[in-house]
C-alpha cells in the first residue's frame, strides 16, 4: 500500500464529515472515490493533503504517518492534487503557473537569484525546458504566455493538472476533473488520465460524479455516504450494489434486480 487511512474522523461542529474512514491505495492503482454530494469525499482529500487535521485516525504514506503535517511537507513527500473549484494564479501566465510548482526543488538560493549567478541562470534554464515539455504534453505550449484567466475552462483544468505533475508526485489526487465537461471532453479526459498515469508512473485517486468516467477507467471504486465507506470493489460490482443504489437514489429498489448506477 502506498497510501492508507485508518479510522479517519473529522467533525465540523455537530456535523460528522468523516466517521471512521478506512481507505487503502495500492501503488500504481487508478481508483475512484464516489458518493452523493456531501458524503465526505473532498474532506478525505483535504485531510490527506494537510488542509484539515483529523480529529481521530491516521494517514500513512509509504509507512510514514503524515496526518497533521503541513500541506507543503506532504507535497514534498509526493502527494499532489487538483481542486473541485479550479485554483490557478489567474493573473500569471500559463508558464509561470507551472513554474511555481518547481520552487521547492530549485538548487539555488536567494543570493544567487538576486545576483543572477551562473547557478541561477542554469537552474532557470532547466526549469524552463521542463515546463515547456510539460505544456507540450498538455497541448498548451502555444499559449504559454497567456494569462491563466483567459484560458477556456477545459484548458484551465489541464493547466491545473500540469502544475500538479510539475511537483513530480507519486500520488495524484484529482477532485472532479470532468466537472463542466461535455461528453466529447470527458472521452478525451479518460484517455488522458490513463496516459499520464503510465507516462509518470502515478498512483491516482479521483473523485468524480461522471459515472461514465469512473466506470470506464477506474480499476476499483470506493463509495462513501454520510462520511462512511459503504462499499468497495470493481466497477462492475459497485454499479449493482444495493447499498450504492440506495445512496444515490434515496431508496432501496423493491422487487427489481436489474437496477444499477447508470453511466
Amino acid at each position: 500500500m502506498i497510501l492508507e487511512t485508518q479510522g479517519l474522523t473529522k467533525n465540523f461542529g455537530g456535523i460528522k464529515a468523516l466517521n471512521g474512514v478506512d481507505l487503502r491505495l495500492r501503488k500504481g492503482e487508478l481508483a475512484g472515490l464516489i458518493g452523493p454530494n456531501g458524503s465526505g469525499k473532498t474532506t478525505v482529500f483535504n485531510v490527506i493533503t494537510g488542509i484539515y487535521r483529523p480529529d481521530r485516525g491516521t494517514v500513512t504514506m509509504e509507512a510514514k504517518r503524515i496526518a497533521g503535517l503541513a500541506p507543503y511537507r506532504i507535497s514534498r513527500l509526493g502527494i499532489a492534487r487538483t481542486f473541485q473549484n479550479i485554483r490557478l494564479f489567474r493573473n500569471l501566465s500559463v508558464m509561470d503557473n507551472v513554474r511555481t510548482a518547481y520552487h521547492p526543488s530549485v538548487s539555488y538560493g536567494p543570493v544567487s537569484a538576486v545576483c543572477r549567478t551562473n547557478k541561477y541562470i542554469e537552474g532557470e534554464k532547466a526549469i524552463g525546458e521542463s515546463v515547456t515539455e510539460l505544456l507540450s504534453l498538455f497541448s498548451l505550449q502555444d499559449r504559454r504566455w497567456e494569462l491563466a484567466k483567459n484560458l477556456s475552462y477545459g484548458d484551465q483544468r489541464r493547466l491545473e493538472i500540469a502544475r500538479a505533475l510539475a511537483s513530480e508526485p507519486k500520488i495524484l489526487l484529482l477532485d472532479e476533473p470532468a466537472a463542466g465537461m461535455n461528453s466529447s471532453e470527458v472521452e478525451k479526459l479518460m484517455g488522458f488520465i490513463q496516459e499520464i498515469r503510465k507516462r509518470f508512473r502515478l498512483t491516482i485517486l479521483l473523485i468524480e460524479h461522471q459515472m461514465r468516467l469512473v466506470m470506464g477507467i477506474c480499476e476499483r471504486l470506493v463509495v462513501m455516504d454520510f462520511g462512511e465507506v459503504i462499499a468497495e470493489g470493481p466497477p462492475a460490482e459497485i454499479r449493482k450494489d444495493p447499498r450504492v443504489i440506495e445512496a444515490y437514489l434515496g431508496h432501496r429498489p423493491v422487487g427489481e434486480t436489474q437496477n444499477e448506477v447508470k453511466d
